[in-house]
């Protein structure tokens, strides 16, 4: 077995010297050219080395594959009793590098073209009410250390729909709070500027107090939010601490800290802020994207015509 490093990542394959320059050249193309996260790289490329492995068993190297292997490669991860959502997300990352090929002339033809994702349905998000978010923010304990970092943190979370990497990564230069705004750096490398809460710049203000008590780690400076040893959070202890304050809640639902940003996004909209704002203030490159958050309240929506429309007021 061979290491290819990504990022120094080690991911083991079997011997392929011939597909060295590709993958290095594909993987500089996602990190540069496409600007993707670290996470969304590593999962590219995962996908592929599952579909290099499928291939190498026949003896066929990536750019020798036809829309035949690669359907044959679909057909048997899916006996395999992967979720189609899953199957999806790989097919998507066979496809990013079958552009690639020929983006970079090293292909003609795109195998992946007459290829069809599998049929995953609708899923809707999980979201709070503000009820139960309220209830989630009492159950953090102000008397531990982590208490008042913990408090901020959810009353960004959910102030301003921020995604998980954007929280870690959030720097006290990027912050205006005089002004009540925050500078993003989203998906992509794409900057915004995002409105602070009122109640998120007043849990600011008291943390960056407890913040500055902290031996702060070198390189460390500038971030926000820290742990107790003054280093950057990572997104399993975000993770781990929504969690056990969803627990002590008593909230039943699969919470996570992309429940805040559904949350927030749900809110406005039934509130009835515009979709384009939502769509600006998610950062969503697409407003097929944030159109999403139209289908998950019928209720609120039917009860809003109810209440607004002239010929539903008529026969009240």
């Amino acid at each position: 077995m061979e290491y290819l490093q990504f990022d120094s990542q080690p991911v083991t394959r079997q011997k392929n010297y011939t597909m060295l320059p590709i993958l290095d050249e594909y993987h500089l193309y996602l990190k540069f050219e496409k600007a993707l996260s670290t996470n969304t790289i590593e999962a590219y490329e995962g996908d592929l080395l599952k579909l290099s492995g499928y291939l190498t068993d026949a003896h066929l190297s990536l750019e020798a594959a036809t829309t035949e292997h690669l359907r044959d490669f679909i057909i048997e991860i899916s006996m395999l009793g992967i979720h189609p959502r899953s199957q999806a997300r790989i097919l998507s990352s066979i496809k990013s590098f079958y552009h690639f090929l020929i983006y970079k002339n090293h292909a003609t033809d795109d195998p992946t073209e007459l290829l069809e994702s599998p049929k995953i349905g609708l899923r809707l998000p999980e979201i709070l009410s503000v009820e139960e978010i309220d209830k989630l923010v009492e159950n953090i304990d102000l008397s531990k250390p982590e208490g008042q970092r913990n408090k901020a943190m959810i009353e960004v979370l959910y102030g301003s729909g921020l995604r998980v990497s954007e929280l870690l990564g959030l720097q006290l230069s990027k912050l205006y709070l005089e002004e009540g705004y925050m500078l993003i750096e989203g998906k992509g490398s794409k900057q915004r500027l995002v409105p602070l809460s009122p109640q998120a710049l007043i849990q600011i203000g008291l943390w960056k107090t407890d913040r500055n008590a902290l031996p702060i780690k070198k390189g460390h400076e500038d971030i926000l939010f820290l742990n107790r040893r003054g280093s950057k959070l990572t997104r399993d202890m975000i993770f781990k601490i929504v969690k056990e304050l969803a627990m002590m809640a008593g909230i039943r639902k699969n919470v996570s800290p992309h429940t805040f940003r559904h949350s927030f996004a749900t809110h406005l909209l039934e509130n009835g802020a515009n979709l384009r704002a939502i769509q600006q203030l998610l950062g969503h490159e697409s407003i097929t994207t944030t159109e999403l958050y139209t289908h998950i309240d019928v209720h609120f929506l039917r009860q809003t015509v109810m209440e607004c429309h002239p010929f539903y007021k008529k026969s009240d």
